[in-house]
């Protein structure tokens, strides 16, 4: 029995050891991941795919960010990916039983939506910034099917908008309780700001746009003049697929409306293209209401390596509006007008000399033709032009980032039959530390010389810290504050108007901000559930108003010239909640709180201007809430927005003082028809409210647009 037992054992014993042997042994691929300043990157996916057995091999870099990949013998594609982070491939070889070892530091990827490039001097994650910010995504603004920023932007925390009449007329904005000129806004990283003065947003499109950037608080230290409450920056799309994509829509409705375009997008060799054109017209909903605007927009890309990249940016925008005035209140002007032309273009190079350096250089110019007409009782054509070239430079290391650079810009207006310029440079500087594992810091300052005013220096800091790390069911919450100077320097016609009666004021300081900001960020139920609430205090000095002076032979309407005299304070609280109950469920919700008051205001021209009133028309309580419904092939946006009753004047002797809250309902659709088709709709103020955002100027009605979209290629 035991022969016949060990016959048996023996050949099978003889066969498992070969087979043990003879097998090769897998090789294990290892490494460390981490971000540009070195911390580590959990969460990642690190994927190997065979070249001849196409066998898929996963792993997830953990907390620390290491990961680890078990592979039989050949060769392989890896790719590292992380929604944040810009991927990368390799091809390896592996041996049987070698071990192989990448460490990896990824670079941010800068339109990713948790990645914001506006915030801080070198792109970081949002959740890392040390005041609050807002991005608004490429699919949230398709969901939405609206075709302008401005009404975008006001379903956003702190901002609020003001537009003489429907869609053309001329919109500021104004974010945390500041002016409408006190926002810098970028587009591609380009100043658009009207030298010295605001945006006017009424033809600024989301066509081709892929995100935009809210940055709240006192920027100077880092963007110069004009960034005295914030920043808004616009990106434009790039192209991310080797297979071209096309994208082709159109749509009409209410008002003879009617709105088309076309996008093309991809990846060819070293470059990446998107180009994009579309058009939009409308008649309005009275008399000299009509409306229309060309765009055209770019991005192109040359990479010259991984981190070597020259990239051109460029979009411009034509239009022309009807302006039949305040027709509550009179009869409407048939004749009035506004044309507007905007052209930015930016060109940068981005590169790295080894892994800790990191080096930005751009040349950028924008654009403003302004042309306001009412014949034949005037003509008035105004021109600006900014060009700004910049160098940065920044140093990264285990737990940071030194940035230091300098911009050198000129800046042309024509205007009242003048030209004239003026010459400013700055340097600047900011550090990024992260202290602790939970705590990091922002230092930076800026010295801004102006041809204008001389030279200022602005800083600004702020702190971010994990209270907790937290777990799947209560997530990390986290504490930041942050602290800023903002200046900006007097317009060209405060500076420099050659008016005899009504002459500008070379000697004018800048107007100055200090704002304060402190929050807190929760996340619960697995990140399903987000919330966050910050305060803001911002005090603004020197304001510059225009005081009268007698009245001449010369000059029968009186003389006069502009003055650093008034001073105004906002403080409030925005808080914001978004839930996902439900994977084809999204709910956002805002509710803003802003209490703005004159301080002083001895030119003032309206009595609603005296100390003691709110700031024009900036609401002290406003809400929003957004709910997307994405099931089987369709995709449903609703939007209600309640905006309070708003300080303003009629400007006529009438005696109103304050425009009436508001309250409205908006609606986006979309219907998934196969094959690359798809139809849309979206009904603004579907319930056809009578409202006012201006006094005596009457917001649009119900209005509604559907229309047909077709995109075909795409995908790696």
């Amino acid at each position: 029995m035991f022969v016949k037992r060990q016959a048996v054992f023996f050949p099978f014993l003889l066969f498992f050891s070969f087979s043990l042997f003879a097998a090769p042994k897998n090789a294990r691929l290892t490494g460390i991941l981490a971000d540009p300043s070195g911390a580590p990157i959990a969460g990642a996916t690190v994927v190997a795919k065979g070249e001849v057995s196409r066998a898929i091999y996963r792993a997830v870099s953990s907390a620390d960010g290491r990961y680890t990949l078990r592979l039989p013998p050949g060769r392989y594609l890896v790719r590292i990916s992380d929604a944040s982070f810009t991927p990368v491939e390799r091809k390896i070889r592996a041996g049987a039983g070698q071990r192989m070892i990448w460490n990896l530091r990824l670079a941010l990827r800068p339109l990713a939506s948790t990645v914001t490039v506006t915030a801080e001097a070198e792109p970081v994650p949002v959740s890392d910034t040390v005041g609050p910010v807002d991005v608004v995504t490429r699919q949230e603004i398709e969901q939405r099917h609206d075709a302008w920023l401005a009404p975008l932007l006001t379903s956003l925390a702190g901002v609020s908008i003001s537009q003489l009449g429907p869609m053309g007329g001329v919109t500021s904005l104004f974010l945390d309780g500041g002016n409408s000129n006190f926002t810098k806004v970028l587009v591609d990283g380009t100043p658009v700001n009207e030298p010295g003065g605001a945006v006017d947003f009424s033809n600024f499109t989301l066509d081709n746009v892929e995100k935009v950037e809210v940055v709240h608080g006192a920027a100077s230290a880092l963007f110069g003049s004009d960034a005295m409450s914030g920043v808004i920056q616009i990106l434009t799309r790039r192209g991310t697929t080797r297979r071209p994509r096309i994208n082709l829509f159109a749509d009409g409705g209410k008002f003879s409306t009617w709105h088309a375009g076309a996008n093309l997008s991809g990846l060819a060799g070293k470059l990446d293209y998107s180009a994009g054109i579309a058009s939009f017209e409308t008649q309005g909903q009275g008399p000299n209401d009509r409306f229309r605007d060309n765009s055209l927009s770019g991005d192109f890309g040359w990479h010259f390596s991984p981190t070597d990249t020259l990239r051109l940016a460029a979009r411009s925008s034509a239009s022309d509006a009807g302006v039949a005035g305040q027709t509550l209140f009179l009869p409407y002007d048939p004749n009035q007008h506004d044309a507007l032309k905007n052209v930015s273009a930016n060109l940068a190079w981005d590169f790295q000399t080894g892994s800790r350096w990191h080096h930005h250089l751009d040349a950028a110019e924008s654009y403003l033709g302004e042309t306001y007409a009412d014949p034949p009782i005037y003509t008035t054509r105004n021109e600006y032009n900014r060009l700004d070239f910049e160098e940065q430079s920044s140093y990264l290391f285990g737990d940071g980032a030194l940035t230091a650079g300098y911009e050198y810009e000129v800046e042309n207006g024509y205007f009242g039959g003048i030209h004239a310029r003026r010459n400013n440079q700055a340097g600047y500087f900011e550090a990024e530390v992260q202290a602790t594992r939970r705590l990091s810091a922002v230092l930076g300052a800026r010295a801004d010389a102006n041809a204008s005013f001389g030279t200022r220096v602005v800083p600004r800091m702020g702190l971010s810290y994990a209270l907790r790390e937290g777990n799947p069911e209560w997530g990390p919450t986290r504490v930041y504050a942050s602290y800023g100077w903002g200046i900006k320097s007097p317009s060209f016609l405060d500076t420099f108007s050659n008016d005899p009666c009504f002459p500008g004021n070379p000697s004018l300081r800048p107007e100055r901000s200090q704002t304060l900001n402190a929050g807190v960020d929760q996340t619960f139920a697995a990140d399903r559930v987000r919330v966050s609430l910050n305060g803001f205090r911002n005090e603004f000095y020197d304001i510059v108003s225009f005081g009268f002076g007698s009245i001449t032979s010369a000059c029968p309407y009186g003389t006069g010239t502009f003055f650093n005299t008034d001073r105004s304070r906002a403080y409030g609280a925005n808080a914001r909640v978004e839930s996902q109950p439900a994977r084809w469920l999204l709910i956002a919700a805002n509710y803003t709180y802003d209490n703005t008051l004159v301080l002083r205001s001895p030119n003032a021209f309206d009595p609603t201007e005296l100390p003691g009133n709110r700031l024009f028309l900036r609401p002290l309580n406003a809400a929003n809430v957004v709910a997307n419904v994405s099931a089987a092939h369709t995709d449903w946006n609703a939007e209600a927005q309640y905006v309070g009753r708003r300080t303003d004047s009629d400007f006529l002797g009438l005696g109103m003082t304050s425009v009436p809250s508001y309250f409205i309902v908006n609606l986006g659709a979309s219907w998934r028809l196969g094959n690359g088709l798809s139809s849309y709709a979206r009904v603004d103020n579907m319930f056809d409210r009578r409202y006012q955002i201006v006094l005596g100027y009457p917001a649009l009605g119900v209005s509604y647009r559907v229309g047909l979209r077709y995109s075909w290629g795409g995908g790696k």
